[in-house]
């Protein structure tokens, strides 16, 4: 690594490559530095992204490291724990540290470190999850499609996570679990649609020759599925802009808390000069192709601010030449 960059990019998923891709063909010096642990790593395929449907999440992302090297950026595998200030004449600069002890300067500092999928504490979701366990019917509705499908309820939503899934199949059970008790008017929803409901917790999982097969209630009754769909919370990755004074805002919806978020503006400013945020950990609900859209949106706006801090500089330079 270089000791200084124009741009340090934290996060090497679809936002952080897609930032550092447009700032490296825009002439800046960029590293991403990335822990080689995206979100999505569980899932076999993306989807919904245009010219690349059906890619492994690592395929992509491979690509991306590639196409990003090829126009001078550079992409390390390693952790960054602290970013601080280190602002200068007319300039806004950072030094980040990453936990080998390597510093690097930084005159901007992107945050692309995405979201943490809390999944509710049913014995065999965490192993199945990204396979038969699943959050997005866009992103594997298709792949289950006509298939049994079960929905976990866990918060206010539920019933509604149900009927959205029954575009996918025209077996699928809502089981209540933790959920509130439908209204009448919800239960009416759920049978015009033939959404069968069970009230009840979920005890476990049932799994035959490693494919989900069922749920088991704690009652002891089995019900046949081969596809659950969850309700994670989702948490903003941002432990790093702690140290910036930046903390995730909670994000609501119909007053119930389902995610947090950095706070920012729509090209990616925060409150702090200099640091920008891209993708899930900013928008948890952007899929890889937003979060994509998002990263050039926002490397855009820093080459912006860039620009006007070296036209600054050099016009303070040539007037002392006067």
């Amino acid at each position: 690594m270089a000791e200084q960059y124009d741009v340090v990019v934290v996060g090497g998923g679809a936002a952080g490559l897609s930032a550092a891709l447009t700032l490296a063909r825009a002439r800046r010096s960029v590293l991403v530095v990335d822990t080689g642990a995206p979100r999505n790593a569980p899932a076999g395929h993306v989807h919904n992204y245009l010219g690349c449907d059906g890619v492994p999440p690592g395929d992509l992302l491979a690509a991306g490291r590639t196409e990003v090297a090829s126009y001078g950026g550079e992409v390390v595998t390693g952790t960054v724990v602290s970013a601080q200030r280190r602002d200068g004449p007319e300039r806004v600069g950072f030094q980040v540290v990453l936990a080998d002890g390597q510093s690097v300067l930084a005159r901007r500092l992107l945050v692309a470190t995405g979201l943490v999928d809390e999944l509710p504490g049913v014995p065999g979701v965490a192993e199945r999850w990204g396979r038969e366990v699943l959050h997005c019917p866009y992103c594997h509705g298709w792949e289950v499609r006509d298939q049994p499908i079960g929905v976990l309820g866990s918060g206010p939503f539920s019933v509604r996570h149900a009927l959205l899934w029954r575009q996918w199949s025209a077996d699928v059970t809502l089981f209540l679990h933790t959920a509130p008790k439908p209204s009448y008017d919800e239960c009416e929803q759920l049978a015009a649609r033939d959404v069968m409901l069970v009230a009840g917790e979920v005890a476990a999982l049932e799994v035959t020759r490693d494919r989900l097969t069922g749920v088991r209630l704690r009652r002891g009754e089995s019900v046949r599925c081969h596809a659950l769909a969850v309700e994670p919370r989702f948490t903003a990755r941002a432990d790093l802009l702690a140290h910036l004074g930046l903390k995730p805002a909670e994000r609501q919806i119909q007053g119930h808390v389902v995610a947090s978020g950095v706070p920012a503006t729509s090209i990616g400013a925060t409150p702090v000069p200099g640091v920008w945020v891209a993708g899930n950990v900013a928008d948890y609900r952007a899929q890889a192709i937003n979060a994509a859209a998002a990263g050039l949106n926002t490397a855009v706006a820093i080459n912006a601010d860039l620009v006007d801090e070296d036209v600054r500089h050099a016009r303070a330079g040539w007037r002392g030449l006067e």
